[in-house]
C-alpha cells in the first residue's frame, strides 16, 4: 500500500513537471534566498549557485510539520509527511495532535487494523464547528481509537526493547501518566517555510508570532512587486485548491486584463475522518458572535443513511446543521454535514451558499431519493424548539 501511495505521488510531481515543460516553464530544483528586492540566489543540492532577477516574485513555498520545542525526545516522533515512507507497519501508534491531519490519520491507521491513539491537549478541530468536532471524534472512539482528553505529553524515551515510552501529564487530574508505543506521530500544526527566504533583504514583512507573510487582498506583500500564495499567505485558509485558484488569478492578474481577486469567503472544505465532515461558511460560533444569539437560527437533524441502516451500523453521530439569520428569507450562513461521501454533498451546496441561498430557497428544492444529501433539502426542526431532531419517514 505505501508503494502505490508513493507511485501516486511520484506520478503527480511528473505530471506537474511535464505541464510545465509544455508552458515553456523553466523549473530550477533550487533552494532561493533574496538577495534583494529584485534577486534571488538559488542553491543547488551539489553547492552551485545561480543568481535570478525578476520584476515580479511570487512567494509559494507551502508549510512543513512543527515539532514541539518543549517535549525532550520529541525527534523519536514521526510527522504525517512520514507515514506512507515507513519502511514496516508503525504499529501500535499515538498520534499527538487534534487538528484535521491528526484526527484523519489516526482514523486511517484505526481502519488498516492498528492499535491507534490520539492524545489532545484542548479541542479537536479548532477553527471548525465545535459541536460537529465532537462528533467526528465520538464516532472515531466507537470505531475503536482511543482518545486521551486534556493531556500534554511532557518527554518521550527510547526504551531497550526499541518501543517509546511517552510521559504525559493529564491537565484535569494533573497526575503523570506513561505508556510505551511503537510509533508517536506528531500532528500539532505546520509551520511556513519562510525562516530562511532572508524576506528582511526584500521588505516583506511577517507576522513575528506565525511566521507567516502579510499580505493584502490581492496577495500582494509590503513589497508591491512581491506576493505571496497559499500556506505562508497570513489568515488564508490552509488548503492546496484555495492556494490553486489564488495562484491563477493572480497570474491572470499580472500577466493579462483581469481585476478579478480571490474570495476567500465561504469556502467548503472536507475533514475526511471514518466519518466524513463536510462544511461551509459560518460556524455556530461564529455567526452568533458576529450576529448575536437572537438573529441566528439553527436548523438540524440526526439521518440515518440507508447503507447504515440496511448493514445496521449505528448511525448516531451523522447529523447535519444549518445555521442561517433568522429574520427575512433566512439568508443560509453556515453548512454543516457529518456522514458518508461528505465531501461530494457539501461541493454542490456551496455553490448555492457562495449565491447566498437561502432557507425558503433550499426548502423548495427536492431531494434525490434514497441520498444522505436529501437530508440537507428536508431540515424543519430548529435547535431554538427543543424539537427531537432525529429523521422519520416523513
Amino acid at each position: 500500500m505505501a508503494k502505490a501511495v508513493q507511485s501516486h505521488v511520484k506520478s503527480l510531481n511528473w505530471g506537474h513537471l511535464v505541464q510545465l515543460q509544455d508552458k515553456k516553464v523553466k523549473y530550477m530544483n533550487l533552494k532561493g534566498a533574496f538577495v534583494d528586492e529584485h534577486t534571488v540566489r538559488g542553491k543547488s543540492k551539489k553547492g552551485e549557485t545561480t543568481i535570478l532577477t525578476a520584476e515580479n516574485i511570487v512567494l509559494a513555498t507551502g508549510g512543513r510539520p512543527k515539532y514541539p520545542l518543549d517535549v525532550p525526545g520529541a525527534e523519536l516522533g514521526i510527522s504525517s509527511d512520514d507515514i506512507f515512507w515507513l519502511k514496516d507497519s508503525p504499529g501500535k501508534t499515538l498520534v499527538i495532535g487534534a487538528s484535521y491531519v491528526a484526527l484523519e490519520c489516526a482514523g486511517f491507521l484505526t481502519g488498516v487494523g492498528l492499535n491507534t491513539s490520539v492524545m489532545v491537549r484542548s479541542i479537536p478541530l479548532r477553527g471548525f464547528d465545535q459541536q460537529m468536532a465532537h462528533l467526528v471524534t465520538d464516532y472515531m472512539a466507537s470505531y475503536g481509537t482511543r482518545i486521551f482528553w486534556k493531556c500534554k505529553p511532557i518527554k518521550i524515551e527510547k526504551l531497550d526493547s526499541g518501543k517509546l515510552q511517552v510521559i504525559w501529564k493529564n491537565l484535569e487530574s494533573d497526575i503523570e501518566e506513561r505508556e510505551s508505543f511503537d510509533t508517536v506521530m506528531w500532528a500539532v500544526g505546520r509551520a511556513p517555510e519562510t525562516d530562511s527566504l532572508c524576506l528582511d533583504k526584500a521588505g516583506v514583512q511577517i507576522n513575528h508570532k506565525t511566521g507567516k507573510v502579510i499580505v493584502g487582498a490581492n496577495e500582494e506583500t509590503t513589497a508591491s512587486h512581491i506576493y505571496a500564495i497559499g500556506d505562508i499567505a497570513e489568515g488564508r485558509p490552509e488548503l492546496t485548491p484555495t492556494a490553486i485558484k489564488a495562484g491563477k488569478l493572480l497570474a491572470h492578474r499580472l500577466f493579462g486584463k483581469s481585476t478579478e481577486l480571490m474570495d476567500y469567503d465561504n469556502v467548503a472544505t472536507t475533514v475526511f475522518t471514518p466519518l466524513e465532515y463536510g462544511c461551509v461558511g459560518l460556524t455556530e460560533e461564529e455567526a452568533i458572535g458576529r450576529h448575536g444569539e437572537d438573529s441566528v437560527e439553527v436548523y438540524h437533524a440526526y439521518y440515518k443513511p440507508l447503507e447504515f441502516a440496511v448493514a445496521e451500523r449505528d448511525a448516531t453521530q451523522c447529523y447535519i446543521k444549518m445555521v442561517c439569520l433568522r429574520e427575512g428569507d433566512q439568508r443560509i450562513l453556515g453548512l454543516h454535514f457529518i456522514g458518508p461521501n461528505a465531501g461530494e454533498v457539501i461541493q454542490g451546496f456551496a455553490l448555492g451558499i457562495k449565491c447566498n441561498a437561502t432557507y425558503s430557497q433550499l426548502a423548495s428544492t427536492v431531494g434525490i431519493h434514497p441520498t444522505c444529501a436529501e437530508d440537507v433539502n428536508k431540515l424543519n426542526i430548529t435547535k431554538r424548539s427543543g424539537q427531537d431532531a432525529t429523521v422519520t419517514g416523513c
